[in-house]
């Protein structure tokens, strides 16, 4: 990962942890397998980039441009990626660890997130319109000033939602876990 832009490259089983990669270029690239934990990519760009069972928690993204990036079966514990650029962002996860992460104030309109685990996550002032949370784990998630405007959440789990303070506007939400809208009233659905 020494050269500063990379294209098309299929990086396998590296380990590269508390490293500084920061300024490269990621464009079509694939990891697969790779130990990042704690390494610094502070000003990288990942342009149309997967990563399929990786260990990303904890890696610093301060002004990183993720676009169009997917991530499957990674552990990506305590990132914020509230610091990445806003231009373009774009994210999907799917099976993925994404406790005590952050993405306040990010424009995610529309994105994916499918059978993870995002307990304690930061979604304050996060703009989530039309975003799906499929299978997902959001045990004590802060929603706080979200837009959550047709957002699905039917089939998301242990979430507590204050509708006083977000914009949930024609999001989908089961029956069985309708209650996370009111926990703040402290009701007992039976």
């Amino acid at each position: 990962m020494k050269e500063t832009v990379h294209l098309g490259k299929t990086f396998s089983k590296v380990i590269y942890t508390e490293e500084s990669v920061e300024k490269r270029e990621f464009e079509n690239c694939t990891f697969i397998d790779c130990d990042l934990y704690g390494s610094n990519f502070s000003q990288s760009q990942f342009i149309d980039c997967s990563f399929k069972g990786c260990n990303l928690s904890m890696i610093k993204l301060n002004g990183a441009g993720l676009k169009n990036v997917t991530f499957e079966s990674c552990k990506m514990m305590g990132v914020g990626f509230d610091y990445c650029d806003d231009f373009l962002f774009e994210v999907q996860f799917n099976d993925c660890t994404l406790d005590f992460a952050s993405f306040a104030r990010k424009k995610m309109q529309k994105t994916k997130f499918t059978n993870s685990s995002m307990q304690e996550v930061n979604f304050s002032e996060t703009d989530l319109t039309k975003a799906i949370f499929e299978e997902i784990n959001l045990n004590r998630a802060l929603f706080n000033r979200t837009i959550l405007v047709e957002a699905d959440f039917s089939k998301a789990y242990n979430f507590s939602i204050d509708p006083e303070i977000n914009s949930i506007k024609k999001a989908k939400f089961s029956l069985k876990d309708a209650g996370g809208l009111l926990e703040k009233y402290n009701l007992k659905l039976v």
